[in-house]
Protein backbone atom coordinates (compact mmCIF):
# COMPACT_ATOMS: atom_id res chain seq x y z
CA UNK A 1 0.00 0.00 0.00
CA UNK A 2 1.04 3.44 -0.72
CA UNK A 3 1.74 5.46 2.15
CA UNK A 4 -0.27 8.87 1.93
CA UNK A 5 2.23 10.45 4.74
CA UNK A 6 5.56 11.02 4.87
CA UNK A 7 7.72 11.99 8.16
CA UNK A 8 10.73 13.29 8.15
CA UNK A 9 13.70 12.87 10.77
CA UNK A 10 17.33 13.38 10.40
CA UNK A 11 17.93 10.65 13.48
CA UNK A 12 15.22 7.54 13.45
CA UNK A 13 14.96 4.47 16.25
CA UNK A 14 12.86 1.99 18.05
CA UNK A 15 10.93 4.85 20.14
CA UNK A 16 10.71 7.05 17.24
CA UNK A 17 8.64 4.32 14.85
CA UNK A 18 7.07 2.83 18.12
CA UNK A 19 5.21 6.47 19.19
CA UNK A 20 4.22 7.15 15.22
CA UNK A 21 3.03 3.39 15.25
CA UNK A 22 0.46 4.01 17.58
CA UNK A 23 -0.38 7.79 17.46
CA UNK A 24 -0.34 8.01 13.45
CA UNK A 25 -0.75 4.60 12.55
CA UNK A 26 -3.29 3.10 15.42
CA UNK A 27 -5.10 6.31 16.40
CA UNK A 28 -5.20 8.24 12.97
CA UNK A 29 -5.59 5.04 10.76
CA UNK A 30 -2.44 6.59 8.26
CA UNK A 31 -0.24 4.71 5.96
CA UNK A 32 3.00 6.74 6.22
CA UNK A 33 6.70 5.81 6.04
CA UNK A 34 9.71 7.74 7.67
CA UNK A 35 12.83 8.67 6.26
CA UNK A 36 16.17 10.18 7.25
CA UNK A 37 16.71 10.75 4.01
CA UNK A 38 16.38 14.84 2.89
CA UNK A 39 16.08 14.49 -0.76
CA UNK A 40 13.47 11.33 -0.72
CA UNK A 41 11.11 13.55 1.77
CA UNK A 42 11.50 16.80 -0.63
CA UNK A 43 10.89 14.66 -3.67
CA UNK A 44 7.68 13.41 -1.89
CA UNK A 45 4.10 14.88 -3.00
CA UNK A 46 2.24 13.89 -0.50
CA UNK A 47 1.39 14.86 3.35
CA UNK A 48 4.40 15.86 5.56
CA UNK A 49 5.83 15.71 8.91
CA UNK A 50 8.88 17.59 9.51
CA UNK A 51 10.07 16.11 12.62
CA UNK A 52 13.19 18.36 13.11
CA UNK A 53 14.66 21.39 14.50
CA UNK A 54 14.94 23.95 11.79
CA UNK A 55 11.85 24.96 10.09
CA UNK A 56 10.88 23.24 6.84
CA UNK A 57 10.89 24.39 3.36
CA UNK A 58 7.27 24.72 2.90
CA UNK A 59 4.15 26.03 4.59
CA UNK A 60 2.48 22.83 3.33
CA UNK A 61 4.58 20.90 5.73
CA UNK A 62 3.89 20.04 9.43
CA UNK A 63 6.10 21.44 11.27
CA UNK A 64 6.34 19.14 14.70
CA UNK A 65 9.69 20.14 16.96
CA UNK A 66 11.43 17.47 18.66
CA UNK A 67 12.04 17.66 22.63
CA UNK A 68 14.85 14.51 22.67
CA UNK A 69 13.25 12.14 24.56
CA UNK A 70 12.94 9.88 21.81
CA UNK A 71 15.96 9.81 20.80
CA UNK A 72 17.62 9.21 24.08
CA UNK A 73 18.94 5.77 24.88
CA UNK A 74 18.06 4.51 28.82
CA UNK A 75 15.78 5.77 31.39
CA UNK A 76 17.32 9.71 32.43
CA UNK A 77 16.03 12.46 34.87
CA UNK A 78 14.37 15.33 33.34
CA UNK A 79 13.25 18.54 34.02
CA UNK A 80 9.25 18.45 33.67
CA UNK A 81 7.82 22.27 32.20
CA UNK A 82 4.32 22.23 31.61
CA UNK A 83 1.92 24.66 29.72
CA UNK A 84 -1.70 25.18 28.99
CA UNK A 85 -2.88 23.57 25.75
CA UNK A 86 -6.57 23.16 24.64
CA UNK A 87 -8.27 23.01 28.14
CA UNK A 88 -5.76 20.79 29.57
CA UNK A 89 -1.82 20.48 29.84
CA UNK A 90 1.28 19.79 28.27
CA UNK A 91 5.06 19.17 28.25
CA UNK A 92 8.20 19.15 26.54
CA UNK A 93 7.30 22.66 25.41
CA UNK A 94 8.83 24.35 21.93
CA UNK A 95 9.78 27.82 21.17
CA UNK A 96 9.79 27.66 17.49
CA UNK A 97 8.04 30.17 15.61
CA UNK A 98 7.31 27.97 13.01
CA UNK A 99 6.51 24.84 15.02
CA UNK A 100 2.41 23.85 14.44
CA UNK A 101 2.04 22.70 18.03
CA UNK A 102 3.40 24.03 20.93
CA UNK A 103 4.85 21.13 22.23
CA UNK A 104 6.64 17.92 21.72
CA UNK A 105 3.18 15.60 21.34
CA UNK A 106 5.28 12.31 20.17
CA UNK A 107 7.42 13.03 22.87
CA UNK A 108 4.97 13.59 25.45
CA UNK A 109 2.85 10.95 24.45
CA UNK A 110 5.80 8.36 24.64
CA UNK A 111 6.70 9.42 27.76
CA UNK A 112 2.79 8.63 29.46
CA UNK A 113 2.34 5.34 27.47
CA UNK A 114 6.19 3.87 28.47
CA UNK A 115 4.96 4.77 31.66
CA UNK A 116 8.67 6.16 31.91
CA UNK A 117 8.14 7.50 35.03
CA UNK A 118 7.36 4.74 36.73
CA UNK A 119 10.84 3.71 35.71
CA UNK A 120 12.39 5.93 38.15
CA UNK A 121 11.82 5.80 42.16
CA UNK A 122 8.41 7.12 43.32
CA UNK A 123 6.39 6.83 46.07
CA UNK A 124 4.75 3.50 46.95
CA UNK A 125 1.65 2.75 48.44
CA UNK A 126 0.78 -0.01 51.30
CA UNK A 127 0.98 -3.00 48.38
CA UNK A 128 3.78 -1.75 46.73
CA UNK A 129 2.18 -0.11 43.57
CA UNK A 130 2.61 3.09 42.30
CA UNK A 131 0.79 6.02 44.08
CA UNK A 132 -0.91 8.00 41.75
CA UNK A 133 -0.48 10.82 43.54
CA UNK A 134 3.07 10.34 42.49
CA UNK A 135 2.36 10.82 39.00
CA UNK A 136 2.35 14.26 36.48
CA UNK A 137 -1.13 12.99 35.49
CA UNK A 138 -2.75 13.89 39.33
CA UNK A 139 0.21 16.68 40.15
CA UNK A 140 -1.02 18.31 36.83
CA UNK A 141 -4.62 17.55 37.21
CA UNK A 142 -4.90 15.51 33.51
CA UNK A 143 -5.66 12.19 35.00
CA UNK A 144 -9.30 12.19 34.10
CA UNK A 145 -8.25 13.34 29.86
CA UNK A 146 -7.01 10.69 27.57
CA UNK A 147 -4.10 13.02 26.56
CA UNK A 148 -2.44 10.79 24.12
CA UNK A 149 -6.12 10.24 22.05
CA UNK A 150 -6.57 14.01 21.95
CA UNK A 151 -2.89 14.69 20.71
CA UNK A 152 -3.11 12.44 18.15
CA UNK A 153 -6.19 13.92 16.95
CA UNK A 154 -5.03 17.27 17.06
CA UNK A 155 -2.21 16.22 14.61
CA UNK A 156 -4.74 14.51 12.01
CA UNK A 157 -6.25 18.07 12.61
CA UNK A 158 -2.93 19.65 11.57
CA UNK A 159 -2.59 17.42 8.49
CA UNK A 160 -6.10 17.86 7.38
CA UNK A 161 -6.03 21.88 7.36
CA UNK A 162 -2.73 21.62 5.11
CA UNK A 163 -3.52 18.18 3.28
CA UNK A 164 -7.46 18.81 2.78
CA UNK A 165 -7.88 15.43 0.78
CA UNK A 166 -5.76 13.53 3.19
CA UNK A 167 -8.09 10.00 4.32
CA UNK A 168 -7.78 9.25 7.85
CA UNK A 169 -9.40 5.83 9.17
CA UNK A 170 -10.24 6.01 12.72
CA UNK A 171 -10.96 3.52 15.36
CA UNK A 172 -14.61 3.29 16.69
CA UNK A 173 -15.52 3.64 20.27
CA UNK A 174 -15.53 0.72 21.67
CA UNK A 175 -16.46 -0.91 25.47
CA UNK A 176 -15.38 -3.67 27.39
CA UNK A 177 -16.46 -4.67 30.90
CA UNK A 178 -14.92 -6.73 32.72
CA UNK A 179 -15.03 -8.72 35.96
CA UNK A 180 -12.59 -9.60 38.41
CA UNK A 181 -13.67 -12.87 40.75
CA UNK A 182 -11.65 -12.42 43.72
CA UNK A 183 -14.50 -14.63 45.55
CA UNK A 184 -16.93 -16.74 43.69
CA UNK A 185 -18.72 -16.97 46.70
CA UNK A 186 -19.29 -15.23 50.14
CA UNK A 187 -19.92 -18.59 52.64
CA UNK A 188 -20.31 -21.18 50.02
CA UNK A 189 -17.35 -24.06 49.04
CA UNK A 190 -14.58 -22.65 50.92
CA UNK A 191 -13.81 -25.78 52.90
CA UNK A 192 -14.06 -26.98 56.75
CA UNK A 193 -11.81 -25.15 58.01
CA UNK A 194 -12.33 -21.77 56.64
CA UNK A 195 -16.16 -21.87 57.41
CA UNK A 196 -15.13 -22.96 60.87
CA UNK A 197 -12.73 -19.74 60.68
CA UNK A 198 -15.17 -17.77 59.53
CA UNK A 199 -18.35 -18.59 61.89
CA UNK A 200 -15.39 -17.99 65.21
CA UNK A 201 -14.35 -14.38 63.43
CA UNK A 202 -18.22 -13.66 63.47
CA UNK A 203 -18.39 -14.85 66.88
CA UNK A 204 -15.82 -13.02 68.33
CA UNK A 205 -17.13 -10.04 66.54
CA UNK A 206 -20.86 -10.29 68.08
CA UNK A 207 -22.04 -10.35 64.50
CA UNK A 208 -24.88 -12.56 65.08
CA UNK A 209 -26.89 -11.40 62.09
CA UNK A 210 -23.57 -12.62 59.40
CA UNK A 211 -24.04 -16.06 61.19
CA UNK A 212 -27.39 -16.25 60.95
CA UNK A 213 -27.06 -15.33 57.09
CA UNK A 214 -24.22 -17.55 56.95
CA UNK A 215 -25.71 -20.60 58.19
CA UNK A 216 -28.85 -20.18 55.84
CA UNK A 217 -26.67 -20.56 52.93
CA UNK A 218 -24.68 -23.20 54.15
CA UNK A 219 -28.05 -25.22 54.63
CA UNK A 220 -29.01 -24.00 50.67
CA UNK A 221 -32.17 -22.22 52.65
CA UNK A 222 -30.79 -18.99 50.88
CA UNK A 223 -28.75 -18.04 47.83
CA UNK A 224 -25.01 -16.77 48.35
CA UNK A 225 -24.77 -13.29 47.90
CA UNK A 226 -21.74 -13.23 45.54
CA UNK A 227 -23.40 -15.66 43.24
CA UNK A 228 -24.10 -13.07 40.39
CA UNK A 229 -23.60 -14.38 37.55
CA UNK A 230 -26.61 -15.54 36.31
CA UNK A 231 -27.87 -11.52 36.87
CA UNK A 232 -24.36 -10.67 35.05
CA UNK A 233 -24.98 -12.79 32.27
CA UNK A 234 -28.70 -11.50 31.84
CA UNK A 235 -27.53 -7.77 31.70
CA UNK A 236 -24.43 -8.26 29.59
CA UNK A 237 -26.55 -10.05 26.92
CA UNK A 238 -28.95 -7.77 26.88
CA UNK A 239 -26.93 -4.97 25.21
CA UNK A 240 -25.04 -7.72 23.04
CA UNK A 241 -21.74 -7.62 25.06
CA UNK A 242 -19.11 -10.38 25.67
CA UNK A 243 -17.33 -9.56 28.89
CA UNK A 244 -13.58 -10.53 30.32
CA UNK A 245 -13.74 -12.18 33.64
CA UNK A 246 -9.92 -12.56 35.27
CA UNK A 247 -10.38 -15.57 38.01
CA UNK A 248 -8.53 -15.37 40.96
CA UNK A 249 -6.95 -19.15 40.69
CA UNK A 250 -4.53 -19.62 43.72
CA UNK A 251 -3.37 -21.66 46.89
CA UNK A 252 -5.24 -19.74 49.70
CA UNK A 253 -2.90 -16.61 51.10
CA UNK A 254 -3.47 -13.29 53.07
CA UNK A 255 -4.50 -11.39 49.88
CA UNK A 256 -5.73 -14.22 48.08
CA UNK A 257 -9.04 -16.11 49.43
CA UNK A 258 -10.64 -17.12 46.78
CA UNK A 259 -12.91 -20.91 46.41
CA UNK A 260 -9.71 -23.46 46.77
CA UNK A 261 -8.75 -24.52 42.79
CA UNK A 262 -9.88 -28.03 43.03
CA UNK A 263 -13.17 -27.25 44.44
CA UNK A 264 -15.49 -29.16 41.19
CA UNK A 265 -18.35 -26.81 41.67
CA UNK A 266 -15.82 -23.71 41.50
CA UNK A 267 -14.22 -25.56 38.18
CA UNK A 268 -17.67 -26.16 36.74
CA UNK A 269 -18.68 -22.41 37.10
CA UNK A 270 -15.40 -21.39 35.24
CA UNK A 271 -16.63 -23.65 32.16
CA UNK A 272 -19.84 -22.08 32.33
CA UNK A 273 -18.85 -18.49 32.56
CA UNK A 274 -16.41 -19.34 29.45
CA UNK A 275 -19.41 -19.94 27.47
CA UNK A 276 -20.85 -16.69 27.02
CA UNK A 277 -17.50 -14.73 28.22
CA UNK A 278 -13.52 -14.59 28.07
CA UNK A 279 -11.55 -16.06 30.79
CA UNK A 280 -8.52 -14.53 31.79
CA UNK A 281 -5.72 -15.19 34.86
CA UNK A 282 -6.11 -12.95 37.93
CA UNK A 283 -2.51 -13.52 39.17
CA UNK A 284 -2.78 -13.74 42.77
CA UNK A 285 -1.03 -11.15 45.51
CA UNK A 286 1.99 -13.20 45.85
CA UNK A 287 2.40 -14.04 42.71
CA UNK A 288 3.83 -10.99 41.36
CA UNK A 289 7.35 -11.68 42.96
CA UNK A 290 7.26 -15.88 42.25
CA UNK A 291 7.21 -16.34 38.74
CA UNK A 292 6.64 -20.19 39.12
CA UNK A 293 3.56 -19.62 41.25
CA UNK A 294 2.12 -17.62 38.41
CA UNK A 295 3.47 -20.35 35.64
CA UNK A 296 1.56 -22.91 38.23
CA UNK A 297 -2.22 -20.62 38.47
CA UNK A 298 -1.95 -20.01 34.77
CA UNK A 299 -1.59 -23.91 33.61
CA UNK A 300 -4.20 -24.28 36.20
CA UNK A 301 -6.78 -22.58 34.92
CA UNK A 302 -5.96 -23.68 31.08
CA UNK A 303 -5.98 -27.16 32.16
CA UNK A 304 -9.73 -26.05 33.69
CA UNK A 305 -10.47 -24.61 30.68
CA UNK A 306 -8.77 -26.99 28.07
CA UNK A 307 -7.55 -23.65 26.57
CA UNK A 308 -4.88 -21.31 27.00
CA UNK A 309 -5.37 -18.40 28.88
CA UNK A 310 -4.20 -15.56 26.95
CA UNK A 311 -4.91 -12.65 29.06
CA UNK A 312 -4.66 -11.18 32.42
CA UNK A 313 -4.95 -8.54 35.30
CA UNK A 314 -2.99 -8.28 37.82
CA UNK A 315 -4.81 -9.03 41.78
CA UNK A 316 -5.05 -5.88 43.92
CA UNK A 317 -3.84 -4.53 40.26
CA UNK A 318 -0.12 -5.03 41.53
CA UNK A 319 2.06 -3.54 38.67
CA UNK A 320 6.30 -3.49 38.61
CA UNK A 321 7.55 -2.18 35.61
CA UNK A 322 9.08 -4.06 34.07
CA UNK A 323 9.12 -7.03 35.80
CA UNK A 324 5.13 -7.93 36.05
CA UNK A 325 5.02 -7.53 32.35
CA UNK A 326 8.24 -9.27 31.72
CA UNK A 327 6.93 -12.18 33.59
CA UNK A 328 3.29 -12.49 31.73
CA UNK A 329 5.11 -12.41 27.77
CA UNK A 330 7.55 -15.43 28.80
CA UNK A 331 4.29 -17.52 30.04
CA UNK A 332 2.52 -16.19 26.12
CA UNK A 333 0.31 -14.04 27.91
CA UNK A 334 -1.01 -11.86 24.85
CA UNK A 335 -3.05 -9.34 26.53
CA UNK A 336 -3.30 -7.37 30.07
CA UNK A 337 -6.18 -5.59 31.48
CA UNK A 338 -4.17 -4.53 34.53
CA UNK A 339 -3.02 -0.65 33.87
CA UNK A 340 -5.12 1.82 36.00
CA UNK A 341 -4.83 3.19 39.46
CA UNK A 342 -7.03 1.48 42.73
CA UNK A 343 -7.09 4.64 44.21
CA UNK A 344 -8.12 7.12 41.48
CA UNK A 345 -10.41 7.14 38.67
CA UNK A 346 -8.98 8.14 34.93
CA UNK A 347 -6.16 7.35 32.80
CA UNK A 348 -2.89 6.07 34.06
CA UNK A 349 -0.90 6.27 30.63
CA UNK A 350 -2.49 9.06 29.22
CA UNK A 351 -4.58 6.81 26.70
CA UNK A 352 -8.05 5.41 26.55
CA UNK A 353 -6.93 2.58 23.47
CA UNK A 354 -5.06 -0.51 23.34
CA UNK A 355 -1.38 -0.52 22.36
CA UNK A 356 1.60 -2.67 22.85
CA UNK A 357 3.89 -2.26 25.79
CA UNK A 358 7.21 -0.56 25.09
CA UNK A 359 9.86 -2.29 27.44
CA UNK A 360 12.06 0.88 28.33
CA UNK A 361 14.91 -1.18 29.60
CA UNK A 362 15.20 -3.24 26.65
CA UNK A 363 14.35 -0.25 24.37
CA UNK A 364 12.09 -2.43 22.38
CA UNK A 365 8.44 -2.93 21.50
CA UNK A 366 6.67 -5.98 23.20
CA UNK A 367 4.09 -8.45 21.48
CA UNK A 368 2.43 -7.80 24.75
CA UNK A 369 -0.98 -5.42 24.24
CA UNK A 370 -2.26 -3.28 26.84
CA UNK A 371 -5.69 -2.78 27.75
CA UNK A 372 -5.90 0.45 29.99
CA UNK A 373 -9.19 0.81 32.25
CA UNK A 374 -10.76 3.69 33.11
CA UNK A 375 -12.67 3.22 36.16
CA UNK A 376 -13.29 0.27 38.62
CA UNK A 377 -16.43 0.34 41.12
CA UNK A 378 -13.83 -0.14 44.62
CA UNK A 379 -12.12 3.38 43.82
CA UNK A 380 -15.43 5.21 43.31
CA UNK A 381 -16.73 2.99 46.68
CA UNK A 382 -13.85 2.51 48.89
CA UNK A 383 -11.49 4.92 48.01
CA UNK A 384 -13.36 8.11 47.11
CA UNK A 385 -16.05 7.52 49.44
CA UNK A 386 -19.15 7.77 46.41
CA UNK A 387 -22.02 6.22 47.20
CA UNK A 388 -24.55 4.71 44.85
CA UNK A 389 -26.93 7.84 43.76
CA UNK A 390 -23.62 10.02 43.06
CA UNK A 391 -21.46 7.01 41.19
CA UNK A 392 -22.97 7.85 37.49
CA UNK A 393 -21.82 11.35 38.30
CA UNK A 394 -18.52 10.20 38.27
CA UNK A 395 -19.15 7.83 35.34
CA UNK A 396 -20.47 9.50 32.53
CA UNK A 397 -17.54 12.17 32.18
CA UNK A 398 -15.37 9.19 31.36
CA UNK A 399 -17.23 7.69 29.13
CA UNK A 400 -17.81 10.75 27.26
CA UNK A 401 -14.14 11.67 27.40
CA UNK A 402 -13.27 7.90 25.65
CA UNK A 403 -16.14 8.11 23.02
CA UNK A 404 -14.94 11.79 22.18
CA UNK A 405 -11.80 10.28 21.21
CA UNK A 406 -12.77 7.08 19.62
CA UNK A 407 -11.09 5.16 22.52
CA UNK A 408 -12.18 1.98 24.08
CA UNK A 409 -14.00 2.17 27.38
CA UNK A 410 -12.95 -0.55 30.04
CA UNK A 411 -14.79 -1.25 32.71
CA UNK A 412 -13.54 -2.75 36.16
CA UNK A 413 -16.68 -4.46 38.48
CA UNK A 414 -16.63 -7.32 40.82
CA UNK A 415 -19.26 -10.12 41.44
CA UNK A 416 -19.44 -9.32 44.39
CA UNK A 417 -20.39 -5.55 43.98
CA UNK A 418 -23.72 -6.88 42.70
CA UNK A 419 -24.34 -8.69 45.46
CA UNK A 420 -27.12 -5.54 47.43
CA UNK A 421 -25.17 -6.63 50.54
CA UNK A 422 -23.62 -4.55 53.00
CA UNK A 423 -21.57 -1.54 51.24
CA UNK A 424 -22.85 -2.39 48.15
CA UNK A 425 -26.27 -1.64 48.18
CA UNK A 426 -27.62 0.04 45.17
CA UNK A 427 -24.66 -0.74 43.27
CA UNK A 428 -26.53 -2.97 41.19
CA UNK A 429 -28.40 -0.02 39.46
CA UNK A 430 -24.86 1.44 39.02
CA UNK A 431 -23.84 -1.56 36.73
CA UNK A 432 -27.24 -1.49 35.12
CA UNK A 433 -26.69 2.46 34.34
CA UNK A 434 -23.37 1.75 32.93
CA UNK A 435 -23.94 -0.44 30.65
CA UNK A 436 -26.87 1.07 29.21
CA UNK A 437 -24.83 4.32 29.00
CA UNK A 438 -21.61 2.91 27.79
CA UNK A 439 -22.49 0.65 25.34
CA UNK A 440 -21.84 1.66 21.54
Amino acid sequence: MRENLLIYTPVSGPRLQYIFNLMLGDLLGLTFAITTDAEQYKAFEGAKIYYNNGAPESSDEVHIVPAGLLTEKSVNSHQMRFIDFEGSRAFFPVYAKSADIPFDPFSASFYLVSRYEEYQPYLKDEHGRFSPDAGIAVQQGFLQVALVNRWALKIGEVLKKKNPRLQFNFPRYNFVPTIDVDAAWAYKHKGLMRSIGGYLKNLYAGDFGEIKKRTRVLLGMEKDPFDTFDLLTKLHRLHGLKPRYFILFADYGKYDKNTPTGNHTFRELLKSLADNAYIGIHPSYASNEMRSMLAKEVDSLSDVLKREVSCSRQHFLRLSFPETYRNLINLDITDDYSLGFAGKTGFRAGICSPFKWYDLEAETVTPLTIHPFALMEGTLRDYMGVNAGEAMDYIKPLVDEVRSVNGTFISLWHNESMSEEKRWVGWTQVYRDLLEYASP
